[in-house]
């Protein structure tokens, strides 16, 4: 797919995109659903098992709750249901990956953590464009290891996103 509208940035990044990371980089996958998917392995604290949450009033359906993690309080979001990735099962695979997020403490819920894998820029390939109902803006490409295909998030940009509103908007590093 041509991106001859759309010329990149400073970053790398085409307008709405992530930056495609240029040099090694590493990444924790894990997986959702079918697909497998990375984020930036600078951003994770520690991975948990699935837990208990408590349930905060008039939060979006995504956000599980919090967690208190050693004294602090950490919201949990599902992924599953932040993707609409279908009906949603916790069972003994399911984890809890905490990141740690322009100085906050969040976790991500997801189906099972893979492994970490180290890809190179040759091997990251610009996200798709699709149409105007799709959104990619959190996509940072689809990364290539053999025959994996990796769906790489841009984590920090989807978790300080304004839709989440897990960081005030003056706190935000964007």
């Amino acid at each position: 797919m041509s991106n001859i509208n759309r010329a990149p940035s400073a970053t790398g990044a085409t307008p709405g995109t992530a930056p495609v990371p240029s040099g090694t980089s590493e990444f924790l996958t894990f997986k959702l659903g079918a697909e497998e998917y990375g984020v930036e392995i600078l951003k994770v604290q520690e991975i948990r098992g699935y837990d208990a949450v408590t349930a905060i009033a008039n939060t979006p359906d995504f956000i599980k709750g919090v967690i208190n993690l050693r004294g602090v309080i950490v919201p949990i979001v599902d992924l599953r249901i932040k993707f609409s990735l279908g009906s949603v099962t916790y069972d003994p695979f399911t984890v809890v990956i905490i990141l740690n997020i322009a100085s906050r403490v969040m976790g991500i819920v997801v189906d099972g953590v893979s492994d970490v894998q180290e890809l190179d820029g040759s091997q990251i390939r610009p996200a798709p464009e699709f149409g105007a109902g799709l959104d990619t803006e959190y996509i940072i490409g689809l990364g290539t290891a053999g025959e994996r295909m990796l769906i790489l998030v841009d984590i920090e940009r989807l978790m300080t996103s304004r839709d989440m509103a897990l960081i005030d908007e003056t706190a935000s590093v964007h």
